[in-house]
């Protein structure tokens, strides 16, 4: 039997207009169970798919719940914070005698932990003190931290005013907070199309218990994120102004076009490779088993076809990123997703110093310029004063 992550690579068609419900029935008994296949390979699937798919599923979970539906919301959610770069450790879905109830643990890189509870609504009452025991039995075993752990309740609906002021009565008004799926989703997204890590590592801090009397700490975490999506576009136009009006062959429209095509480009190199990638920031992905890695990197075309030239940013933390994978590539989609370089990154790697570079104001990134010549990719190379063919790369 074919299973949900090789549909996903091969077909990912098969899933439009299918919902969760649907997509749980093809997996095992159909049933989700703490230990069976069906839920290993739900919660594989999901590691795999897009953040929209995961958003939808999220919905369907809240506005037309159906059996199993409050388990899925509770591996959606753990899905999310995995996403948003903590280690995540699943709870159990229903409780054991002997056995923590809680619904998952999240641990962000400087060891703060996060106990997470996932309803699907506030609608009823809901006990605090149990899942203020939660947290506590997990500090008496050693597994988090008094000082460096919380509570996060993630509620299904917005509409969270009731349990907002149940939380601010009680005496866990420092140890507990409250998101809506919705806002946590959209943080995601946020998380997405960044490539800061410090600014991602900020934003994941909002998760936490503060204390915003002061409101530094949140303005800074605003002023981050937009600089951060403010530098990305500067960059993507500057790169374009950069480019020389006397290269051959190029008449330059200083007018700034941007394009995108990244997710079809990441949807044809899946299939080429075999394996499903998620999206990591703004133009990384990688392997929900931390195997393999991507930069997706794309340019319109200069020129015309069969005399075309192709230019890209290569930025610094697109090392630091993938110098943690073992297997590594750089792809450049060149004017669309019908042409792909997939480079692996020992290539390039050693090249890099030699592109041109702009450095304005600490912000270094190196220049990228891929010509086609009727057909025939090459890699400039100024710095050694030579062209490489890299046409055997072109998926």
């Amino acid at each position: 039997m074919t299973s949900l992550i090789d549909l996903w690579i091969t077909n990912q068609d098969f899933f439009t207009g299918k919902s969760v419900h649907q997509i749980i029935n093809i997996c095992g008994d159909g049933r989700l169970r703490d230990g069976n296949t069906t839920s290993d390979e739900f919660r594989t699937f999901l590691q795999n798919i897009s953040s929209g798919l995961l958003s939808q599923y999220a919905t369907e979970c809240i506005e037309t719940p159906f059996d199993d539906s409050g388990k899925v919301l509770q591996d959606i959610v753990n899905e999310i914070g995995s996403r948003m770069d903590f280690a995540v450790t699943n709870g159990y879905y229903t409780g054991r005698k002997n056995k923590i109830g809680c619904d998952g643990i999240w641990t962000a890189i400087d060891g703060h932990s996060i106990v997470i509870e996932v309803k699907t609504t506030d609608a009823y009452r809901i006990d605090l003190d149990k899942y203020a025991e939660y947290r506590k039995k997990l500090i008496d075993i050693g597994d988090i931290q008094k000082d460096k752990s919380s509570v996060l309740m993630v509620v299904g609906r917005e509409d969270t005013g009731g349990l907002e002021a149940q939380i601010r009565g009680s005496k866990h008004a420092w140890d507990m907070r409250l998101i809506s799926t919705d806002a946590l989703i959209k943080l995601l997204l946020l998380k997405e199309n960044l490539n800061d890590t410090k600014t991602i590592q900020q934003i994941n801090q909002i998760l936490r218990p503060q204390e915003y009397t002061r409101l530094d700490g949140l303005i800074e975490v605003i002023f981050s994120t937009s600089k951060d999506v403010a530098t990305e576009e500067a960059e993507e136009v500057e790169l374009e102004q950069e480019i020389p009006d006397d290269l051959p062959g190029i008449h330059q429209d200083r007018k700034f076009h941007p394009v995108n095509f990244h997710e079809e480009c990441i949807r044809r190199i899946q299939e080429k490779l075999k394996v499903p990638l998620k999206k990591k920031s703004r133009s990384s992905y990688s392997t929900a088993d931390s195997g393999t890695a991507i930069v997706c990197s794309i340019s319109k075309m200069h020129g015309s076809e069969g005399s075309a030239k192709y230019w890209y940013a290569f930025h610094p933390y697109y090392h630091d990123f993938l110098s943690q994978y073992d297997y590594n590539y750089i792809a450049y989609g060149c004017g669309d997703e019908s042409k792909i370089l997939l480079i692996p990154y020992q290539i390039l790697k050693p090249l890099v110093p030699y592109f041109w570079k702009t450095d304005r104001k600490g912000r270094l990134y190196y220049h990228v310029v891929i010509y086609d010549r009727e057909g025939k990719f090459v890699l400039q190379v100024p710095g050694r004063k030579e062209t490489i063919d890299i046409t055997n790369h072109l998926l």
